[in-house]
């Protein structure tokens, strides 16, 4: 599988800020982000304008990390991971006329350091998850976990603190 790295040198792709030393597997498609040091994205990813990656994160593939996301250093995203950045999504207005970027409020979600989210995991909009966090495979988080905390579940539940 082709990849592309980075060496030496923060540098823009395609609108995009790539720290040093990043591996981007092929079918990415990011856009406005930024990738910073050492981090890897897997195939069929989306990281779209205006979400932020930290240093040593590993996004696995088919994950979806919208708008408004901030993942801290040394995340680990498992495979097919949902973030969500609108707590009311709706495709047209009162009148019927489509939805644009100016009709809706984006929530921000906040993954702090070294927090792991199991496949297929989802995480709706406006969460803060904390350090060292472990979110179950399959989990559907709505409130907010706290650091060294792991939940699982739909909707998630605290199975234990670390």
């Amino acid at each position: 599988m082709e990849t592309i790295t980075v060496n030496n040198e923060r540098q823009s792709l395609n609108n995009v800020s790539v720290g040093k030393d990043v591996k981007i597997f092929n079918f990415v498609n990011a856009y406005g982000c930024t990738i910073d040091d050492g981090s890897k994205i897997g195939s069929f990813v989306e990281i779209q304008k205006g979400a932020t990656i930290g240093k040593n994160c590993k996004i696995s593939s088919h994950s979806f990390i919208c708008e408004g996301v901030h993942l801290g250093d040394n995340v680990f995203i498992g495979h097919g991971v949902m973030f969500t950045n609108d707590l009311f999504p709706r495709a047209t207005n009162a009148d019927g006329s489509m939805q644009s970027e100016a009709d809706w409020k984006l929530v921000e979600t906040i993954v702090k350091n070294g927090a792991s989210i199991g496949s297929n995991a989802t995480i709706l909009a406006g969460i803060v998850i904390g350090e060292n966090a472990l979110i179950g495979a399959g989990a559907v988080v709505t409130r907010n976990v706290a650091d060294n905390t792991i939940v699982a579940g739909v909707p998630a539940r605290i199975i234990k603190k670390i």
